[in-house]
């Protein structure tokens, strides 16, 4: 080799090291942007509590207006053991009438019915009866939001933190998908006979139509409950429930980017979960407006990794899409629950190789994956490159506990 080829060979290495190392660097800014965002979806099947698909279940996030679950938790509790009364009439205090909207309009001095404040809560996500029903079993709401997540504890929520009884945006309120399909599952096992509020689509209150803002329920066959979410910190969350053959599941999407895709996503999601079929993990991941982005697509240029795996389940494929040029780009592979092993699957963000998944299982010592030699598995063990790895570091909860 001439020196000159030689010297333009190191050249060339080196600007691909600099080349590689911004990447990263630009990777690292993007997975904090996603990070701080946040989305998961969870289904379960209520009948036998197992986990039919989930993407992202434990990641911490904002749980909005799903915060008013617990407060009908803790009120539908208080009902159940005589503390309240359905017709009981609870004072309205300033702190609650001053609450911001959406709510009933309530005034200070006034009193509201206990079931006017569910039926508030569950159709129009009233934040004023959600702090009236708070004052009337806490005291005050900061004590209530210790009540609650006490309760939440209880339930098995061990990554969910309560500081009001509304979903208000507060910093330090965060819940994940998997914490969320507890409650949800526990709204219909401890209290089913107040579990039809759910299904409320609207009411009468003091001669006015209060109208629901779960549009999903209107439209999707056996979806019988449960409440929506939003602000601009958490994005739009949903908590549903539907029955199909007298066959129920129960399902959380946190994140969404906008009403309808987090609508859009829910149906699929049950859908998906009714006919056993997996739901592709980059469908969750468009709708939170997560997308494949260039310092994505130059790490999988550069890197000696020639084919990648993002779990154990049976492959989800969803159709490539082409660039303006017409050459085909691989979809971001996502985390999601491994169903048979009980435990979260590495996230690995590359490109798929053109290796066929016939020819890569007859080699590789996991089925349906890779050759041992090119095993991101081991190449993450032995000091090789890797583009990018989350592990929550968390186990996965007992189905049973679900």
């Amino acid at each position: 080799m001439s020196i000159a080829s030689e010297k333009s060979g190191r050249l060339f290495h080196r600007l691909r090291g600099r080349v590689a190392a911004t990447a990263f660097a630009a990777l690292a800014m993007v997975a904090g942007a996603v990070h701080a965002g946040g989305y998961g979806a969870i289904v379960i099947d209520a009948t036998t509590g197992k986990v039919v698909e989930s993407v992202n279940p434990n990641d911490q996030i904002h749980p909005a207006s799903l915060t008013k679950m617990m407060t009908l938790y803790l009120a539908f509790q208080a009902l159940q053991n005589g503390k309240l009364k359905i017709d009981q009439q609870l004072p309205v205090s300033s702190w609650a009438a001053n609450k911001s909207p959406t709510k009933l309009g309530l005034r200070n001095g006034q009193t509201v019915s206990v079931e006017d404040c569910i039926l508030g809560m569950v159709t129009k996500s009233a934040n004023d009866a959600a702090t009236v029903v708070a004052e009337g079993l806490g005291g005050s709401e900061a004590h209530f939001a210790e009540m609650m997540t006490a309760q939440a504890r209880l339930l098995g929520m061990t990554d969910t933190y309560f500081n009001n009884a509304s979903g208000l945006p507060d910093p330090d309120q965060l819940t994940t998908a998997n914490d969320m399909v507890k409650l949800a599952m526990a709204l219909y096992r401890d209290f089913p006979q107040d579990s039809h509020y759910f299904a409320t689509k609207e009411f009468v209150f003091r001669g006015q139509i209060v109208h629901g803002h779960n549009h999903l329920m209107d439209r999707y066959p056996g979806m019988d409950g449960l409440k929506t979410g939003f602000t601009d910190a958490s994005g739009f969350n949903l908590a549903s429930t539907a029955v199909r053959d007298g066959h129920r599941l129960f399902g959380v999407v946190l994140g969404s980017r906008t009403a309808a895709g987090r609508d859009q996503l829910m149906a699929r999601l049950l859908d998906d979960g009714f006919a056993n079929q997996q739901t592709p993990a980059t469908l969750v991941a468009q709708a939170a407006g997560v997308r494949e982005n260039a310092a994505m697509k130059m790490l999988a240029a550069l890197s000696p990794i020639s084919t990648a795996q993002a779990d154990t389940l049976p492959a989800t494929r969803s159709l490539p899409k082409r660039s303006r040029h017409g050459a085909k780009r691989a979809p971001v592979a996502l985390a999601r629950q491994d169903r048979r092993h009980g435990k979260a699957a590495p996230t690995v963000l590359a490109r798929r190789s053109g290796t066929s998944r016939a020819a890569a299982a007859s080699t590789c010592p996991r089925r349906g994956a890779h050759s041992r030699s090119n095993c991101p598995q081991q190449r993450r063990s032995t000091g090789g490159t890797k583009l990018a790895y989350r592990n929550s570091g968390k186990k996965a909860p007992k189905l049973a506990q679900l």
